[in-house]
């Protein structure tokens, strides 16, 4: 099995874990307004996470949670206002796995993810999707493996955002399956699908929820799914696994950080609490209709899945000749 599989393991909730209000006097106080700050546009799939964990803590801890949306930078300008906010745990950065590599891609990062910010708690995965232009005959995996290697030069792959989780994935994907594809660049999901569902480029692997709507009004083609097991928003469509690629699995996934000297004895606090909203949000299924399989982890855990993550991304990258831009 090759070092680079990604899949919902063992930090996944398999039981809901109670929502335990704090006691007087305690982090974070009651009264207080805690801040998620959210570094992509509202309306989103990382705001529209952020948001049902913000409202489950601010029932269970009697806090007013507020999300701030602070876009553009390709994340980088919500994550500097935490960056540069006071070291309370007042103020927390809900993100995507993009954060943790802005060194990667990036010629001029405002910050390094790892040492700049404190791991809160790694809070949920998410698969990602294939899908294909539905002007090309191909509706299986094996069979676009095949006509991308009999003729690359009529293949282009859509790209969403450098060191995305659907860069990582499209590279890992044509590492794997010995495919050369031509890889063209876009500002964001929406408007790759839109040249995919109109032929202008051929194929995108993306987040499932992004893609799922124009999938099954048949605009685009849905091809595999990255997850270990079939995913209960797409159950006809087969995962890579099944259809050819039998080490290849994958995951975007979102967590929350604070600003680097925030205590650790807050960090602790913190991490109790969102892992505790987190199984709420498990047991009620708040977070199934956009994809994401509830997570739980220690700060450290998290710690050292973000060096792991980063490791895995930057060697990938690099295999690809990927420039920072």
């Amino acid at each position: 099995m090759t070092r680079w599989i990604r899949s919902v393991g063992a930090a996944v909730l398999a039981v809901a874990v109670p929502a335990v209000a704090p006691a007087a006097g305690s982090f974070p106080e009651r009264g207080q307004q805690l801040k998620i700050v959210v570094p992509f546009a509202a309306g989103g799939g990382v705001d529209a996470a952020a948001r049902l964990l913000g409202t489950q803590l601010q029932k269970q801890l009697g806090v007013t949670v507020v999300v701030d949306n602070k876009a553009g930078g390709s994340g980088t300008i919500g994550g500097k206002a935490v960056q540069a906010a006071p070291a309370d745990g007042y103020t927390l950065l809900f993100s995507a796995a993009t954060h943790v590599l802005a060194k990667q891609v990036l010629s001029k990062p405002p910050y390094d993810p790892e040492t700049d910010f404190a791991p809160v708690a790694r809070v949920g995965e998410a698969p990602l999707m294939l899908v294909v232009s539905p002007s090309k005959p191909q509706s299986k995996l094996v069979e676009v493996i095949a006509a991308v290697r009999e003729q690359p030069e009529k293949w282009t792959a859509a790209i969403p955002a450098s060191g995305a989780p659907s860069h990582l994935a499209t590279l890992l994907m044509a590492q794997q399956a010995q495919l050369k594809l031509s890889f063209i660049p876009y500002k964001g999901t929406q408007p790759a699908l839109v040249d995919v569902a109109g032929g202008h480029t051929d194929l995108l692997l993306d987040s499932m929820i992004s893609l799922q709507q124009l999938a099954k009004a048949g605009k685009v083609k849905p091809i595999a799914v990255t997850s270990a097991q079939r995913s209960a928003l797409a159950p006809g469509v087969p995962t890579f696994k099944e259809s050819g690629l039998p080490n290849f699995a994958y995951a975007s996934w979102y967590g929350v950080w604070a600003p680097r000297e925030t205590p650790p004895e807050r960090i602790t606090a913190l991490n109790a609490a969102i892992n505790a909203a987190v199984g709420e949000l498990a047991k009620s299924g708040a977070w199934s209709g956009l994809g994401i399989t509830p997570v739980s982890e220690s700060a450290e855990q998290f710690k050292r899945f973000i060096a792991a993550d980063v490791a895995q991304g930057a060697e990938l990258l690099k295999g690809a000749g990927f420039r920072p831009e």
